[in-house]
């Protein structure tokens, strides 16, 4: 058996794991792990649009020198 199908067992036991432990446990502790997971997603959600911003940030700076340096070779050659 390979490392990969190992792990990939191991992985589907501890999900299998956390999925009854969450069954089997309260009403309260299920719905902390549901905020747990509800925040986790915002703080992810946040991150990548925080990332698409400064990636459109720099995506424009970088067309803005382009757009001098189209200017400027344009003037020198008039």
């Amino acid at each position: 058996m390979g490392n990969k199908t190992k792990g990939l067992l191991a992985l589907l036991g501890i999900g299998a794991l956390a999925f009854w432990k969450y069954k089997n446990s309260t009403p309260e502790e299920q719905q902390a792990v549901k905020d747990k997971i509800n925040n986790a997603k915002d703080n992810l959600n946040k991150w990548g649009s925080d990332i698409k911003s400064k990636a459109n940030d720099v995506a424009s700076q970088v067309q803005n020198k382009v757009d001098d340096a189209k200017t400027k070779a344009e003037d020198s050659l008039s």
